[in-house]
């Protein structure tokens, strides 16, 4: 119950925030809030099932594209293009997953980044039904039960995605699931010794991961009504990394942490230092690795332990 109350005082705050907000910073919040729900979800894949993917942004163009063709161009009720948008993203998960997972490392983040490249090429080339590199636009969201959401009540819908996104991943990984994950990311070996199957949890890891991004990204299309392959390409991919390395990766506030602070460096540092606000992220993520390899929740952790007082002291 308590758990409850916190996510419904989370829900009511930060959708009172989306009705405060001008045009401008409320493109800036739903964006952020997005930034925030797929790090958590990459932090499950990488932090805690140690699945060194690529892949993930893959999955939220695979979501976004996918319901604006369905709705747009093919004129599929809202309701069945969700499903069908979500079947897909978990049946291409599982296409990539049952052969990438053999793979360990260095392997399967080239054989993700190669179905990476595959999906950005495809959205290049598919002419009339991707838009080709321009990508798809002046769409909008069907209506729902008569009512077409817009302004910040859409906002309601982008914090409350972010919101049962952390749910699912708080519950998954406090649960035998959530626990033979880190198992077989400590030591493969060991877990299967105990009777975990690595491989199937890795499987089945990937595409709850996955069909999580694909569901952010059909909330995405509909932001600025428009989506585009640059979007979901390489340099986001790796942005996506850094958020969970810096917060502290196997954190689910750590995801959160990092996913807020590297989306809004660059607004903070911009009119400060111009584009070498480029120059202070390269620091930050060569220090953080070098000198704080648990990101900032465990650089947190380590200054709370050395600055509490010791049981019994005075």
């Amino acid at each position: 119950m308590k758990s409850a109350a916190r996510y419904l005082l989370a829900a009511v705050l930060l959708s009172g925030l989306a009705f405060a907000l001008g045009s401008y910073q409320t493109d800036i919040y739903r964006k952020l809030l997005l930034w925030i729900t797929l790090a958590l979800g990459y932090n499950f894949l990488f932090g805690i099932s140690g699945q060194v993917a690529f892949s993930h942004f893959t999955f939220y163009g695979l979501g976004a594209y996918s319901i604006v063709i369905m709705t747009a161009q093919w004129n599929w009720p809202l309701a069945l293009a969700v499903l069908a948008t979500v079947l897909l993203c978990m049946v291409a998960a599982l296409i990539v997953a049952i052969p990438a997972t053999r793979l360990d490392g260095f392997y399967l983040a080239l054989a993700t980044l190669a179905f990476a490249q595959l999906f950005i090429v495809l959205l290049n080339e598919g002419g009339s039904l991707t838009g080709g590199t321009g990508g798809l636009a002046n769409y909008r969201l069907p209506s729902i039960a008569g009512l077409r959401l817009t302004g910040p009540w859409y906002t309601v819908v982008i914090v409350l995605l972010m919101l049962g996104t952390l749910a699912v991943l708080w519950r998954l990984d406090r649960s035998y699931f959530g626990r033979a994950c880190r198992a077989v990311r400590d030591n493969p070996e060991a877990a299967a010794a105990m009777g975990i199957d690595p491989r199937r949890t890795r499987i089945i890891a990937y595409v709850i991961t996955s069909a999580l991004a694909g569901m952010a990204g059909m909330v995405y299309a509909f932001v600025d009504n428009t989506v585009n392959p640059v979007v979901f390409g390489l340099e986001n991919v790796f942005l996506l990394l850094f958020m969970v390395i810096i917060g502290g990766s196997g954190s689910h506030a750590g995801a959160i942490v990092g996913a807020v602070l590297l989306y809004l460096m660059p607004f903070v540092l911009s009119p400060l230092i111009g584009h070498h606000h480029a120059l202070v992220f390269g620091i930050v993520m060569v220090l953080a690795i070098l000198f704080q390899p648990r990101g900032l929740i465990g650089l947190a952790a380590t200054l709370k332990a050395r600055f509490q007082p010791a049981p019994g002291g005075g």
